[in-house]
């Protein structure tokens, strides 16, 4: 018996057991023609009882064959486009729940980079998850303190807490040092070689999971510079003239792998407890962007932050955006960054326009990752039933983005009316203020 078979007298047993509906084939239903103003609109989502087909009013035809049908649940667009998609785009979204999940004894972590996601050349991510009595220590050691020339991480590392709370530990080349907590909705940047480690803090039985983004499409965590890795392939008599010892027994309890996250002691409630020396550097290592006042818009809000308030994040800039149900992060462009896309909840739909008439449109749920390139014309709507919360991530220190509907407003009307016919009274409701979130 076929799958497909299989599934229908599910189906059947269903209509006929419960007053449940049935599972129907998808029959377009908000494609109500080409002179429909929403003939364009997306035709399900992820939860819609229909059996998802590759048809638009007219267009298209079912599928005969096998059908992986909670993907194509969750990628409406994919299957059935919009007629305004034309030509070809690289692909631009990644599932984290696709990507290879590395388990160790205090928690797990998987990434997303150019291995899995090929446009995404100059950002990143990572999603990790540690629990509450785990250090994680990388690119450097917790003692750093006391070994400044054990450094390393070849990128920058930009970091937002999902749940949970995290400390942080960190020194400058300078030995300039600082110890901070991090908390659900806040953020940590660490540049390039700057060692450091992630403890999470015993304030959740859950432990802590945050996304760590990175200034490079190529990052592999198994790149990173971990130190029980490094002192594992050091000699022993190196290492007692490195720290000015002689007793060689001293190193025996060095591991002979990295430990990566491991189990340990949960740091000491007050931060202060944790420190070597009082925290020294010119600016903290963390931002509480959990406190940041929210810039309210006409369809919901945006917290921005990058160098100009978070001084030591000078390769990576984001904006938390929040949009309300039937509300769109509006028609815009970053002309010089990447943009790197978390959803943290709800449910969008994105058209990425790439020039010369290719345009494609993307499904996201929660989980899911998007990257746009630069000068890449895009918006993001909320096309579920819940407010719709996601990360601009960019490579860069400042947030820049064009506004369409702005850069409208702000031409010679002629030169609107010339080039997309619009009316006097539609150029006079353009908006001259950007609006972020419609």
């Amino acid at each position: 018996m076929s799958y497909f078979t299989s599934f229908v007298i599910v189906c059947f047993l269903i209509q006929a057991t419960s007053t449940a509906p049935a599972i129907q084939p998808h029959l377009a239903p908000l494609d109500n023609g080409p002179g429909d103003p929403d003939s364009n609109a997306q035709l399900w989502d992820p939860v819609s009882p229909v059996i998802p087909e590759p048809t638009r009013g007219k267009l298209g035809a079912n599928i005969l064959g096998p059908q992986n049908l909670d993907l194509e649940q969750q990628n409406a667009d994919l299957l059935a486009p919009p007629t305004t998609d034309h030509g070809q785009v690289e692909n631009l979204k990644w599932p984290f729940s696709l990507s290879h999940t590395r388990l160790s004894d205090g928690g797990w972590s998987r990434q997303q980079n150019v291995d899995v996601l090929p446009a995404a050349t100059e950002l990143a991510g990572k999603n990790y998850l540690i629990l509450e009595v785990v250090d994680d220590i990388h690119d450097r050691c917790k003692y750093a303190l006391e070994s400044s020339e054990l450094h390393w991480h070849k990128t920058a590392e930009w970091a937002y807490m999902l749940k949970g709370e995290v400390r942080i530990s960190t020194m400058t080349p300078e030995g300039q040092i600082f110890v901070g907590d991090v908390s659900e909705g806040d953020l940590w940047y660490l540049p390039a070689g700057n060692p450091h480690s992630i403890q999470a803090k015993n304030t959740t039985k859950d432990g802590a999971e945050f996304i760590l983004i990175f200034d490079s499409g190529k990052f592999a965590e198994d790149a990173t510079f971990l130190l029980t890795d490094w002192l594992a392939h050091v000699p022993k008599g190196v290492l007692a003239k490195n720290f000015g010892v002689t007793d060689l027994t001293s190193f025996e309890h060095i591991p002979e792998k990295e430990l990566y996250i491991f189990p340990s002691v949960p740091p000491p409630e007050d931060p202060t407890a944790d420190m070597v020396i009082p925290n020294n550097t010119p600016n903290p290592y963390v931002f509480p962007l959990s406190k940041s006042k929210p810039t309210k818009t006409p369809g919901g809000s945006v917290k921005l932050v990058d160098s100009r308030t978070f001084k030591v994040a000078e390769k990576i800039s984001a904006v938390e955006v929040v949009v309300e149900v039937g509300g769109m992060r509006e028609l815009h462009w970053h002309p010089t960054e990447p943009e790197w896309t978390f959803y943290i909840s709800g449910e969008a739909r994105v058209t990425i326009f790439a020039s010369e008439a290719n345009a494609h449109t993307f499904n996201f749920q929660a989980g899911d990752v998007g990257y746009v390139p630069p000068t890449y014309g895009h918006y993001i709507e909320n096309t579920g039933n819940t407010t719709l919360k996601f990360l601009e991530v960019f490579q860069g220190g400042i947030v820049q983005d064009i506004s369409l509907t702005q850069w409208l407003a702000l031409t010679p009307p002629s030169l609107i009316k010339a080039h997309l016919g619009f009316s006097d009274e539609l150029i006079g409701k353009l908006s001259r203020v950007k609006q972020e979130v419609v």
